[in-house]
């Protein structure tokens, strides 16, 4: 990705270019991975909508996703079943691990969500990023369309969980927060090794 698409999404450090590389000799791997993730992202989208069933933009934004999202995991199966590969254990995330350590303890209830859906927005811009190296990176023809549909795919949750979380806080608080998580999320990348074997 470019140093111009990187500040769309606005993060702050591009992913080294050796993980696309080690991805392509890999694709069992970072295709049980990823079918993983859209399990993980749908699963999160219904526990928000558990948690927060009061506040009707975000049940009626993210319903639809939790279908999408289960509906991107049935695709990546059905790639991974053409190729002749298992699903296999499902793998620990050190990324999204490392990213929740960083979730303020001390903020008031009223801010909970706050930075749930910027956790959920930062997965999904990384995401967008990372499909995009793909994309332009793998020789495998059919996959590198796969991933430039996830690509577009994922640039739009991103937006979406940005946009609610303006829905329910203020505009300049977002942004502020917003922010921060892009500095958290740019350190965390630094203590990970590339890894062909995972999406992050």
């Amino acid at each position: 990705m470019s140093t111009a698409e990187n500040s769309i999404l606005g993060l702050k450090m591009p992913t080294d270019p050796r993980w696309a590389d080690l991805a392509s000799i890999s694709l069992e791997e970072i295709l049980t991975d990823h079918a993983f993730c859209e399990q993980k992202a749908a699963t999160q989208c219904i526990t928000l909508i558990q948690r927060y069933p009061d506040k009707v933009e975000l049940v009626n934004a993210l319903a639809p996703i939790v279908t999408e999202e289960w509906g991107h995991f049935r695709m990546v199966w059905a790639e991974m079943k053409k190729r002749g590969f298992s699903l296999g254990q499902q793998r620990k995330d050190d990324y999204v691990n490392l990213l929740l350590q960083h979730t303020p303890k001390n903020v008031p209830g009223t801010e909970t969500l706050l930075h749930k859906l910027m956790v959920c927005a930062m997965i999904e811009a990384r995401s967008c990023e990372r499909f995009r190296l793909l994309s332009e990176n793998l020789e495998d023809e059919v996959l590198r369309s796969f991933y430039y549909k996830f690509m577009v795919s994922e640039a739009g949750h991103y937006r979406l969980f940005i946009e609610l979380a303006e829905q329910y806080y203020a505009v300049e608080k977002v942004r502020a927060t917003w922010q921060q998580w892009l500095e958290i999320e740019g350190q965390v990348l630094q203590l990970l090794m590339p890894r062909g074997d995972r999406m992050h």
